[in-house]
Formats: structure tokens, C-alpha cells, sequence
């Protein structure tokens, strides 16, 4: 079994109540922090451990929180993004349903380290009932003296408040995040200023993701020197994993970084192999934005090395032949799988999804899912597939945020590894009927 930061108290029954979470050893990174740990001590012990943002960017934590500018006199904040919003992820869901305070202990000690007063943990509009949980969490936290005015006895004060988003994807970009914060629309806003200089309400700004911030406690009570030992290289530390597809135990794990991809896959401890004894074909291993790669380059690299769990090894080979690990929003598919359709479904969510700032964004995507459409509905037109190409190439890098590139990047992938499927649809349209009409026939 490997090393557990996250989940190691997630099955203790009553878990989720301040009482059991402090008899599992919770909010003692709070003490120690606020009682012997000067705020750039904290930071540093984050640089060195390595950790990186878990949301899907994968941007060192404490080189972020370094940049944060300290004017005299100005309030600085903590934004916990729990957005999570990117097609495969749950991950956060799940810590925060099912062990709430390791979140807030990890934004009460992070916001002493940034001398942030305030934080918001700004949560997707379709996880309402989660809010729930967490506001319930910090009024446990507020009696118990955790929150609120000299948090166990000394001179730093918090205050925590939760924010429902109202289900918009493009705001869990960090700079339409803020905006939605300030009641204003999600648009992601042009950088720089980046958060860090000019966040909310124009104050210096650190926006970290759910997984990042209860990464933080473990940091502080072992060191970062402790944290940076598990791991590969500089991706150190563990990982939560959103697994799901054709796989025989989907759920969320927490791996130490750099098991193998077929390890992952394949062993009893995790997904359990592929469903029904199918073959593998495909993965999406960080969310629907990343590339998907055929089944022999996301188990070996280019190089015929073994694909690892990691920042740099999925990597390896750029989006001619790597991916990225992302959000860790695992996806599976076995051999039963259209990779045109599964495309088409992408397509569909980010063209619904654009916030329309950008034309390259705005128009792009709903070319490529009306192209689609008609693709997976035996209309293509010889040239759709080239066409496709062409429209991902210039949205790519053409916008204000990153969602054109989360657009892009998928058409390109199933393009640049499955185009002959593209071809087979277009050039045999007569057997996507025959596939309906069985579809009938067995519903």
C-alpha cells in the first residue's frame, strides 16, 4: 500500500465531525503553526517540499505564494477553488464531503503563512449539498475556537466564508473565479496583473485548488524536506485520482507519484483491470481538456520506458505522443469505444461552456461541434477531418484564458491517434445506421 496524506482517516467512522477529526491528530499543524512557525517558515517549508498545484496547472505552491505582494496596509486573500468543473474530476468532491476539516485546517495555516485575514472557498453551484457540509464544518470550527478573533490564544484572526458558484466552467480559471466572487460575470479577466499583485477586490490574491491547501498540514507537522521524499523527482509528494471508464473499481485513490500507469490501471489496489476483461484503447489521464493517447503510449513512453503517474513522464514526447496529468481526472476506455463520439461529447461541453470573450473561443467551438455532429450522424463530408484540424490550430493559444486551449487539445489528440476512425465514419456513414438500429433493438 502507498504512503496515504489525504485519505489515511477517510473510512474512521464520525470523520467528518470536528471531535473525531481532532482525535486523528487534526488542527494540530494549526497549533504548531500559529504557536512556533513564523509565517516565512511556512513558505518555505512549502517550497521545499515541492508541492505543486493540484488543480490541473501543476505550478509550484510555494513559489505562488512567494509572489504574493505584501503593501502596507492592504488586505491580502485566500481563494480555495473547489470549482471542479472539468469533465472526469471528483476528487475534491469527495475530500470535502467526506473529511471537511483537513480543508479548513489547511487554509487556516496557509492563510497565516500569506497574513491573509479572510479566505472563501468558492465551490461549483452543482455541489450545493457539499456547501452544506463545509458550512457546518466551520461552525464547529468558529465554537471551538479554531475561527474567528486569536485563534487559540494568539494574535492571528480568521474569518472563512463558502461561496456557491451558479455552474459555470470557465470559472474555475482563477481570474473569472475572482470576478464571480465580486458578483460581477465569470469572464477571466487579461494578465497581468496576475492575482498575486491585483486578486479580489483588487487586493493581492492567492487562488490555490482544494487537494493543494489540505496538502498543507502534513507539510507543516513533518517538513517539506519529509514531503519532497515521496514522489519521483519534482513531482513529489502523493496525488488524488479520479478514475472512471471501462475499469472494475472506479473511484478516488491516492497514489504516491510515480507508479506506473499500468500498475494504476491493472492492479487489485486501484482500478482492478479493464471491465469485463475488455482490452484497453484509450485513456484520458487528467480531465477531458488534456490529449488522449492510444493504449501503447499511455502505458510506454515513445522511448519504450514505462509510463509513470507523474508530472513529467505523461508528459514525456510534448502532445505528439504525452499527455498531461492534470486535474488527475483519469478516464479509461476499453476497445468498445468510439472515439469520435466520446469527442463529440467534449466537443458539445466547451462550446456550451465558452464564456464568448474571445471569438477564436466563441466560434471555434461550436464549428467543431456542429463538424462532429454531423460526423457521428453519417453526414461528414470528406475534407471534415483536415477541416477539424485546422480550427483546433487556430484556436489554440488565441485566447484570454486557457479553456480554447482545453477545447483544442482534445480535438487534436483523438485526431493525431484515431483519425482513421474519423475516415471510417465519413467514408462509411451507412454503418453508424446499422448501429443505431441495434441500439434499438437491444433498449
Amino acid at each position: 500500500m502507498g504512503k496515504k496524506i489525504l485519505l489515511e482517516h477517510i473510512n474512521v467512522p464520525g470523520i467528518k465531525s470536528l471531535d473525531v477529526y481532532r482525535q486523528n491528530g487534526g488542527y494540530a499543524s494549526v497549533e504548531k503553526a500559529l504557536k512556533t512557525m513564523a509565517p516565512d517558515v511556512i513558505v518555505e517549508e512549502v517550497k521545499k517540499s515541492g508541492l505543486r498545484g493540484r488543480g490541473g496547472a501543476g505550478f509550484p505552491t510555494g513559489m505562488k505564494w512567494s509572489f504574493l505582494a505584501k503593501p502596507e496596509g492592504v488586505e491580502r486573500y485566500l481563494v480555495v477553488n473547489a470549482d471542479e468543473s472539468e469533465p472526469g474530476t471528483f476528487k475534491d468532491r469527495y475530500l470535502m464531503e467526506k473529511i471537511p476539516h483537513i480543508l479548513l485546517e489547511g487554509m487556516i495555516t496557509s492563510s497565516f503563512a500569506l497574513g491573509a485575514k479572510t479566505s472563501c472557498i468558492y465551490i461549483r453551484g452543482e455541489y450545493f449539498y457539499v456547501s452544506r457540509i463545509l458550512e457546518a464544518a466551520i461552525e464547529e470550527a468558529y465554537a471551538a475556537g479554531l475561527l474567528g478573533k486569536n485563534i487559540l490564544g494568539t494574535n492571528f484572526s480568521h474569518d472563512i466564508f463558502v461561496q456557491v458558484g451558479a455552474g459555470a466552467y470557465i470559472c474555475g480559471e482563477e481570474t473569472a473565479l475572482l470576478e464571480s466572487l465580486e458578483g460581477k460575470r465569470g469572464n477571466p479577466r487579461i494578465k497581468p496583473p496576475f492575482p498575486a499583485v491585483a486578486g479580489l477586490y483588487g487586493c493581492p490574491t492567492v487562488v490555490n485548488n482544494v487537494e493543494t491547501i489540505a496538502s498543507v498540514p502534513y507539510i507543516v507537522m513533518n517538513g517539506g524536506d519529509d514531503y519532497a521524499k515521496i514522489g519521483i523527482g519534482r513531482s513529489t509528494g502523493t496525488k488524488l485520482i479520479s478514475a472512471s471508464g471501462h475499469i472494475n473499481k472506479p473511484g478516488v485513490y491516492e497514489i504516491e507519484m510515480g507508479i506506473t500507469v499500468e500498475d494504476f490501471i491493472y492492479s487489485e489496489e486501484y482500478c482492478g483491470g479493464i471491465l469485463n476483461g475488455k482490452k484497453l484503447k484509450a485513456v484520458v489521464a487528467g480531465g477531458s481538456s488534456v490529449p488522449i493517447l492510444p493504449a501503447e503510449l499511455i502505458l510506454r513512453t515513445e522511448k519504450g520506458e514505462p509510463r509513470l503517474m507523474s508530472y513529467e513522464s505523461l508528459s514525456d514526447g510534448g502532445f505528439a505522443t504525452g499527455t498531461m496529468l492534470g486535474s488527475g481526472g483519469f478516464m479509461v476506455y476499453d476497445e468498445t469505444t468510439s472515439i469520435v463520439k466520446n469527442l463529440y461529447t467534449f466537443a458539445r461541453f466547451y462550446h456550451h461552456e465558452s464564456c464568448g470573450q474571445c471569438s477564436p473561443c466563441r466560434e471555434g467551438t461550436g464549428w467543431m461541434e456542429k463538424i462532429l455532429h454531423r460526423i457521428v450522424e453519417g453526414h461528414g463530408k470528406h475534407g471534415d477531418t483536415d477541416l477539424l484540424w485546422d480550427i483546433q490550430r487556430k484556436i489554440e493559444g488565441n485566447t484570454i484564458c486557457p479553456l480554447g486551449d482545453a477545447a483544442a487539445w482534445p480535438v487534436a489528440s483523438a485526431i493525431r491517434h484515431f483519425r482513421a476512425e474519423f475516415e471510417e465514419y465519413i467514408n462509411h456513414p451507412e454503418r453508424i445506421k446499422e448501429f443505431k438500429h441495434l441500439q434499438e433493438l437491444v433498449s
